[in-house]
């Protein structure tokens, strides 16, 4: 039988994941719009991993609701599936890049993803290591799971604000590059949710 604090942690962690659902439905609508006008590889994969998280959240809501709320093997099933939600993006951004460099396409200066690659800097992280204390509080490591993936949010938003900057510099291969590191980090990432590892940034 549940206690009366971690079934009020279970609540708390499905509230979490319905927040974050709204912002990534925002985040990576904005993030999209102005990585396709800026041909910017690592903003649109940024973009496209706000919907990773979302899938993430998506999972964690599930994990949370109804019967599945006490389930050890709803939390298995959950972490898996947080697992491939990391897997998803890697491939599209190795891809992207060799079509993008093949192609000759640069990156350009971005007003719009800078300020949405801004507020994500500053958001993310909070959520993040509230869902990480939740995860731990709960014993979910898909709780701890989505936490992760909003810290590389966060992480990412860093480096694609970074590779916007640079790009006005000149330095039009960071944008590339960043993409294939945010490939390698969810492909990382992916294999320690798959085994039922909390990664800490």
């Amino acid at each position: 039988m549940a206690s009366a604090d971690w079934l009020r942690a279970a609540r708390a962690a499905r509230a979490l994941s319905v927040v974050t659902l709204v912002w990534l439905g925002v985040e990576s609508s904005l993030g999209l719009i102005a990585g396709m006008a800026a041909h910017s590889v690592a903003l649109l994969g940024w973009g496209l991993s706000a919907l990773v998280e979302a899938a993430a959240s998506l999972i964690v809501v599930w994990r949370f609701t109804g019967s599945r709320t006490l389930s050890a093997g709803a939390e298995v099933r959950a972490r898996r599936a947080v697992a491939v939600s990391f897997w998803v993006l890697a491939p599209y951004l190795v891809l992207h890049v060799a079509y993008d460099l093949g192609a000759g396409h640069r990156a350009e200066a971005s007003a719009l993803g800078i300020a949405v690659t801004a507020v994500s800097l500053v958001s993310m992280p909070a959520l993040g290591l509230a869902k990480r204390r939740l995860g731990a509080r709960l014993a979910s490591p898909s709780t701890s799971g989505e936490g992760t993936q909003n810290l590389i949010c966060a992480v990412m938003a860093g480096g694609v604000l970074a590779g916007l900057w640079l790009n006005t510099l000149g330095w039009w291969w960071v944008d590339p590059a960043m993409a294939v590191t945010l490939a390698l980090v969810a492909a990382r990432e992916g294999m320690r949710a798959w085994r039922g590892h909390a990664c800490c940034h």
